[in-house]
């Protein structure tokens, strides 16, 4: 079986060890399918070729493609450069892709569409999420309810349909929540690989990050644990069983 490529962009170890764990549980995945590669610290090696690898997976960070340069640190910078330059092969070849959170900013950007924190940033919890007449009738979304509850926390979201992309889940909150480039290149707003226990984490170690007040913390934690937020993760369960294949 070729292994799925795993792009992690969390520079906190916590944070980027749980989500990777996380990644590979919902997919259903164990470590000798897949490639971890830690871009907050280490570049993407010299002549990688995403033939080798089933499919992409990038996760979720704190940095945002909208911030000027001069707002971004340097990892934050080297991160978006080097997700970004894998992102002309990707489209143009419809390699199969799933971006999580940061991942559809990047995908909307190098499609020329607009990502701005100017609407549809949504605070940390839960987002009630809809499938769009596209999205009932895409494999990714088989065995998911019409309606389910998904994790989410931005600052920054994408304003308008990119071109060439199918919108095949949405919320009030915040209209672009998924969506599909060509046939294979996916992304979504909210978290498909976190559960009560890993947005909870994510709470504690992003407490003084500006995504919400820090003694609002505890609350956040206690919501999520009440929450019921089981349906995302079979979006990743079909996006693996989908590509998984074999040299």
């Amino acid at each position: 079986m070729k292994p799925f490529l795993i792009l992690q962009l969390r520079p906190e170890t916590e944070a980027s060890d749980s989500e990777y764990r996380a990644f590979l549980e919902k997919g259903g995945l164990d470590p000798g399918q897949a490639r971890r590669l830690r871009l907050d610290q280490e570049a993407l090696p010299e002549g990688l070729s995403l033939q080798d690898y089933a499919g992409v997976i990038v996760g979720g960070g704190s940095g945002c493609i909208s911030d000027p340069p001069e707002q971004k640190s340097a990892v934050e910078t080297r991160i978006e450069r080097a997700v970004l330059g894998l992102m002309p092969e990707i489209t143009n070849r419809d390699v199969p892709f799933l971006g999580c959170c940061y991942g559809i900013g990047i995908l909307a950007h190098h499609l020329g569409a607009q990502v701005s924190k100017a609407r549809y940033g949504e605070r940390v919890g839960t987002a009630d999420c809809t499938q769009t007449a596209a999205g009932r009738g895409d494999p990714l979304m088989a065995g998911l309810p019409t309606r389910f509850s998904a994790f989410v926390g931005h600052k920054e979201a994408v304003q308008d349909l990119p071109a060439g992309c199918a919108h095949l889940v949405s919320s009030d909150s915040c209209p672009y929540q998924m969506i599909r480039y060509a046939r294979n290149v996916y992304a979504t707003q909210f978290h498909p690989e976190a559960d009560s226990d890993e947005f909870a984490l994510r709470i504690n170690i992003y407490r003084h990050r500006g995504y919400f007040p820090a003694d609002e913390a505890e609350d956040m934690i206690k919501m999520c644990h009440a929450a019921m937020v089981d349906t995302p993760k079979r979006i990743l369960q079909n996006f693996v069983s989908r590509y998984r294949q074999t040299d």
